[in-house]
């Protein structure tokens, strides 16, 4: 009787531990879905940053591209005035 006890015992083990293990898997997938969504928000949410920092970008330059003509158009300006003054 003592063998099939022992017997009962490590088919009781086994099953808990395919239990586990099957726990353990679900745990795991579960894991990874969680990784992969978070990723993939991660990567939008960087996207939308970098299409704001190109925008940004873009509007620094045409800031530039104003500031650098208005210098160029008042020193033309400043030459001319001082053309008359001198006349």
């Amino acid at each position: 009787m003592e063998q099939h006890e022992l017997k009962e015992i490590l088919n009781a083990l086994k099953q808990y531990s395919g239990e586990i293990t099957g726990r353990i898997t679900e745990l795991e997938n579960g894991m990874h879905n969680m990784k992969t969504e978070l990723e993939n928000r991660m990567d939008e949410r960087f996207d939308r940053i970098e299409t704001k920092i190109n925008g940004v970008r873009v509007e620094l330059t045409e800031t530039q591209e104003t500031v650098d003509f208005l210098s160029s158009k008042t020193m033309q300006h400043e030459k001319k005035l001082r053309k008359f003054l001198n006349q």
